[in-house]
C-alpha cells in the first residue's frame, strides 16, 4: 500500500502564480516621527493624500509627518464643530422665561392630578 501512494505538491504552501508581467502601482514612502523621537515609514499609493498624523504600528503612538528635509510638518488646524447638548437645542427654540412658564404649568397640572387621585382613593 505504501508503495502505491499518490505523489503531488503541497497544496496551500506554494502558489502556482508568478510575478512575471505584473506591474505594481507607483508608491511613495512617508516618514513619521512619534513623540518619543522614534521614526517609522508608511507606504502609500503615489496619488494618495498622505495624512499628517499616523499611528505607529509598533508603539501605537501618534506620529507626525516629516517633510523631505526631516522637519515636522505644520499641522492644519481643522475647525471642529462643538457638539450641542439637548439644553442648547432647547434654548434655540424657546427663551428661558418660556421654559420656566411651561415648567410651572406642568408642575401645576401634575400637582392637581395627584390631589384628585388622593380624593378618589
Amino acid at each position: 500500500m505504501a508503495d502505491r501512494s499518490l505523489r503531488g505538491m503541497r497544496l496551500g504552501t506554494q502558489s502556482l502564480q508568478s510575478e512575471v508581467g505584473v506591474e505594481f502601482s507607483p508608491r511613495k514612502k512617508s516618514t513619521y516621527r512619534a513623540a518619543d523621537g522614534t521614526t517609522f515609514e508608511v507606504v502609500f499609493a503615489a496619488d494618495a493624500e498622505v495624512p499628517q498624523q499616523w499611528e505607529s504600528p509598533k508603539t501605537g503612538q501618534e506620529g507626525i509627518l516629516l517633510d523631505s528635509d526631516g522637519e515636522l510638518t505644520v499641522l492644519d488646524e481643522v475647525e471642529t464643530k462643538v457638539p450641542r447638548s439637548h439644553w442648547d437645542m432647547l434654548l434655540e427654540r424657546r427663551t428661558r422665561a418660556e421654559l420656566e412658564e411651561l415648567l410651572q404649568e406642568r408642575l401645576d397640572f401634575l400637582r392637581a392630578r395627584r390631589g384628585q387621585d388622593k380624593i378618589g382613593a
